[in-house]
């Protein structure tokens, strides 16, 4: 398969790279990949997938959004969140419907902020949440058998070492990449993919 990783230089997406590349033809894209994207721009969207052609696959591990007391996120911070991680990674799968072939498989990225918030996370567990919410209903109105997921990885222990938190509470990036795969090679849509769902596999 022809498979698109934006936010490829990424924790998660350098590890899905890695998964994937052995057995698909993976165009790793970013800011600052050979293959570039913005994904706030919708036009730098719209250019990615002209550039890119017809796919089989769009993986998406990127997106950004504010972590801050509720009282303290700005008017600024709620706008930079919801234009970069949620309607970033929205107009992916609506730009890119016409570049998909036949049964192609969209997958973003949400987290768990969404089912399980914590003090700062507001915009965060609203963009996740709103993301989720769109992915159930896209799969329903995708054509030609597209599928639609979202992969809802728990903490990274990558992540949690750069905030000086326990590691422990994580999972590798290695085994959170396994649920973009579970995700790329079945057959389910409008599916949230936890990492409880591998956790027989990854012993979790």
């Amino acid at each position: 398969m022809r498979v698109v990783v934006v936010g490829a230089t990424g924790t998660i997406g350098k590890a899905v790279v890695a998964a994937l590349e052995r057995d698909h033809e993976v165009l790793p894209v970013s800011r600052n990949s050979k293959i570039r994207v913005d994904i706030t721009d919708p036009e730098s969207i719209r250019t990615m997938y002209k550039t890119i052609g017809a796919i089989d696959a769009v993986i998406s591990a990127a997106g950004q959004a504010r972590f801050a007391p509720l009282m303290q996120l700005t008017d600024a911070d709620f706008q930079f969140s919801l234009n970069n991680k949620l309607m970033g990674q929205v107009n992916l799968v609506r730009f890119g419907m016409d570049s998909m072939r036949d049964r192609g498989c969209f997958t973003l990225t949400s987290g768990i902020l969404a089912r399980s918030p914590m003090k700062g996370s507001g915009v965060i567990s609203l963009v996740n949440a709103g993301l989720e919410g769109f992915v159930r209903a896209a799969a329903l109105e995708a054509p030609r058998d597209i599928r639609v997921n979202i992969v809802s990885p728990p903490w990274i222990t990558d992540t949690l070492r750069a905030l000086g938190m326990d590691p422990s509470h994580g999972i590798p990036p290695e085994a959170a990449s396994e649920l973009y795969v579970q995700s790329l090679v079945g057959n389910q849509s409008g599916v949230v993919i936890e990492a409880k769902s591998l956790s027989d596999e990854l012993d979790l």
